[in-house]
């Protein structure tokens, strides 16, 4: 398949290029500064430059984009909006590597992780932040996306065992009891998404099995 990767510089975009690449994929990066990932094919370009051309063409699309200024929260719906209207009408698929804050703690989908009281206030305006991407890309029917929830403890530097379990819009927990997810099993589960081609306009959650 051929898949690009925007904001490939960041951590968990690079693993998701390494596990694509080691099953034999087409990768090619595009981030606004020089590349740091394994792809041999590199596009220097910011997210919100891209065009429909830069993007013809792929089987799929996948956005790592990330940020921590507070100032700056706005640009998850910016940057995934903006991918959707580079998709939109055709066939290539946009899989966007989402938060944990707005999976449903309860089965009638009133309450989400973030409205706990438990959850961490310092990440509060992160998790609304992707929650608010989300919510913006269920109200499009135009373009062929899939938002993938990591595990509310996403480990950046866990080992890969090339084992998970795949969720839906709710908090799922391990065998453990644990919601918990390392970056590169995390890759390895997003690599299998793209590859099966289902889940078109749902969000799904991936955590450690």
């Amino acid at each position: 398949m051929k898949i690009a990767v925007v904001a490939s510089n960041g951590q968990v975009s690079q693993l998701v290029i390494k596990e694509l690449l080691s099953r034999g994929h087409e990768v090619t990066g595009f981030a606004r500064s020089a590349n740091r990932s394994e792809a041999k094919k590199f596009v220097q370009k910011d997210i919100l430059a891209l065009t429909k051309e830069d993007l013809a063409g792929f089987d799929a699309v996948v956005s790592g984009f990330g940020v921590l200024d507070p100032a700056l929260m706005d640009n998850f719906t910016k940057t995934s909006q903006h991918l959707a209207d580079l998709v939109a009408g055709t066939k290539t698929r946009l899989y966007i590597v989402g938060g944990a804050g707005s999976l449903y703690v309860d089965a009638t989908h009133k309450t989400q992780l973030f409205d706990t009281p438990d959850f961490p206030a310092e990440f509060a305006p992160l998790a609304r932040a992707h929650g608010a991407a989300l919510d913006a890309l269920r109200a499009r029917k135009d373009a062929a996306w899939v938002y993938v929830s990591p595990a509310a403890d996403f480990v950046e530097d866990g080992a890969r065992t090339g084992k998970y379990k795949l969720g839906g819009e709710e908090l799922t927990l391990s065998a453990a009891g644990e919601s918990v997810i390392s970056y590169a099993d995390y890759a390895v589960g997003m690599a299998d998404l793209i590859e099966a081609g289902g889940h078109i306009n749902e969000r799904i959650s991936l955590v450690q099995a």
